[in-house]
């Protein structure tokens, strides 16, 4: 479990709420597919499906990281980790998402640290890597990167990004779980 003030910069606020990331519990399920719902509600770049993704991801038993942040005993956001398949056969990789954050508590570092704990906890785990999709700007700050050997079929290169956490650099097709080809 990680305790931070939210929104501090590192700078003492006595008006800083405390951030908790933790894993998520049965008890939690409803409000992660609330959070999940209201995050993507407005994203021009969503199917809208993404909490079907993570509750298929749940019920197959494919859910490797399962992290909610709370602020004030409130789940504000949360972020899911499963395993993909390399068509070299590399074993050990991940992808990072989906990643959900309350519209009021975005931009203020709960994401952030949604990713940088699920990234911690793959590392600690002896993970080979991770793969992400989404904004380069946003996740390059984690170590991400365009690596022109591991491609998503049907995404543009710039947008699937990867992060090897050891010597390995393997090459070829990323496929995700198919609780990701979830239909509206």
């Amino acid at each position: 479990m990680l305790v931070q003030e939210l929104g501090s910069c590192g700078v003492r606020d006595p008006e800083a709420r405390r951030l908790v990331i933790r894993s998520e519990t049965a008890a939690d399920l409803p409000t992660i597919e609330a959070v999940t719902i209201s995050a993507f509600q407005s994203a021009p770049h969503s199917r809208h499906i993404e909490q079907q993704i993570v509750s298929s991801l749940r019920q197959a038993g494919k859910l490797a990281i399962s992290l909610v942040a709370e602020v004030e005993g409130a789940v504000v956001g949360h972020v899911a980790i499963s395993p993909v398949a390399l068509s070299s056969g590399a074993s050990g990789w991940f992808g990072l998402g989906p990643i959900s954050v309350l519209p009021e508590h975005q931009s203020l570092g709960v994401g952030t640290q949604l990713v940088r704990e699920a990234l911690r906890l793959l590392r600690d785990r002896g993970a080979s890597g991770c793969v992400v999709l989404g904004d380069p700007g946003y996740y390059r700050r984690f170590g991400f990167q365009v690596d022109p050997n591991l491609a998503l079929p049907d995404v543009p290169l710039e947008y699937f990004q990867a992060m090897s956490f050891d010597a390995s650099r393997p090459a070829g097709s990323v496929m995700y779980d198919e609780a990701f080809n979830a239909h509206d």
